[in-house]
């Protein structure tokens, strides 16, 4: 007879959600009990954007959040190099780094 391991998680994920959604851009905000991450995709030359996706977590789930992506970065680094980040002051290249396009 198999033991099953009681800490063990099943993770179940779909077809829909595996496909994932695009986002470029990442608005924080928080409450005295949660923080909310909405995941924009801005495209050039429209000016509106949609929230593509929204996730709400308690303070701790967003520090746990926190120390899991600086430990990805961190093996990422290692593996691929540091990743660069512009000295933009706006901190958000609304032209996508590229020149404009023209009819």
């Amino acid at each position: 007879m198999e033991e099953q391991n009681e800490n063990q998680l099943n993770i179940e994920l779909s077809e829909e959600v595996a496909e994932g959604v695009y986002a470029n851009l990442a608005i924080i905000t928080h409450s005295s009990s949660e923080f909310v991450l909405d995941f924009i995709r801005v495209m050039p030359g429209i000016p509106k954007a949609k929230v593509k996706s929204r996730i709400i977590l308690t303070p701790e789930h967003a520090k746990r959040l926190l120390s899991a992506l600086e430990d990805n970065i961190d093996k990422f680094e290692t593996a691929n190099g540091g990743v660069k980040i512009p000295n933009d002051p706006t901190g958000f290249p609304m032209n996508f780094g590229g020149t404009m396009g023209q009819a």
